[in-house]
């Protein structure tokens, strides 16, 4: 493969299963100095180990809860010591919840993990994505997103919970929050684009108990490999004639046009200033 990244730094979390973890390899077998996110240690240096074997390359592993403000903060501070500029974020960690649970902020799981995590670590690293000509953000969505609203009345379930609609909302918020974000970095260096991997076989689902858990196993082997489902990360991440591209979405390593109400500004900026309000990053972007 072709050694794009050399000299380059990239950081992607859910790198310890699936389209993260192959992300994370190609990588770091492109020549980036490559850092991955885990919640488990053990599960982290796991996949560093088979990635390093892979590919001869060091893999750093830094160990996080992204449901976690205070654990946030202190990944960006980690990430900070480690190196002085970032050219790479993948926003990639997250997850579906059969029910209703709550984060050690208090906030309900999903929107914690799938959007504000994205959000915040995005804004704390901002500095060091400035460090890097021509840094890039790619966060990982979903279709799902086209049958996602954001219920500002009910943001986190509290009257009415339902494990598909709070993803599907997560999706949703994370191709506003790229909409948004390239706006407001607009004139900048930095480009952020969202994407759709595929239906792929990874450890997704698999942890819930009940039909939810059976029916995502017995799919599986109808599903795309994770190296399948990775290509159009990597492509986003990676590709020459992507540079200077921002606020799109894509599938299948193509632009598609996303859902409607994720081409609606007002609701992107309202999102934002609400995210902002939770998660109060060190780092802000003013409105353009």
């Amino acid at each position: 493969m072709e050694r794009l990244l050399d000299g380059r730094v990239a950081l992607v979390t859910g790198a310890t299963s699936g389209i993260g973890r192959v992300t994370a390899r190609e990588f770091a077998r492109m020549g980036a100095q490559t850092l991955i996110v885990a919640r488990d240690p053990g599960r982290g240096q796991a996949a560093a180990r088979e990635i390093r074997e892979a590919t001869g390359a060091a893999v750093e592993v830094l160990v996080a809860d992204l449901s976690s403000r205070e654990e946030v903060r202190r990944l960006a501070r980690e990430v900070n010591d480690r190196t002085g500029r970032l050219d790479l974020l993948v926003n990639n960690a997250g997850a579906i919840f059969a029910e209703r649970r709550i984060s050690a902020d208090g906030v309900e799981m999903t929107l914690a993990l799938n959007h504000l995590a994205y959000f915040q670590l995005t804004l704390e690293l901002l500095p060091l994505l400035r460090e890097a000509p021509g840094a890039r953000v790619v966060n990982v969505s979903s279709m799902a997103h086209e049958s996602g609203s954001i219920d500002f009345d009910d943001l986190q379930g509290e009257r009415r919970y339902g494990m598909w609609k709070a993803y599907a909302q997560s999706k949703l918020a994370n191709v506003l929050f790229t909409r948004e974000l390239a706006r407001r970095l607009s004139g900048s260096q930095i480009t952020a684009n969202a994407l759709h991997p595929g239906a792929v076989a990874s450890g997704f689902g698999r942890n819930h108990p009940g039909f939810f858990g059976k029916l995502v196993a017995i799919g599986a082997p109808f599903l795309a490999s994770p190296e399948r489902g990775a290509r159009t990360t990597i492509h986003v991440a990676t590709s020459p004639a992507l540079r200077g591209v921002s606020g799109r979405y894509f599938s299948s390593r193509r632009e598609k046009a996303p859902s409607r109400a994720a081409r609606d500004g007002d609701t992107a900026l309202r999102l934002w200033q609400i995210s902002e309000a939770m998660t109060q990053p060190a780092t802000r972007l003013p409105t353009p």
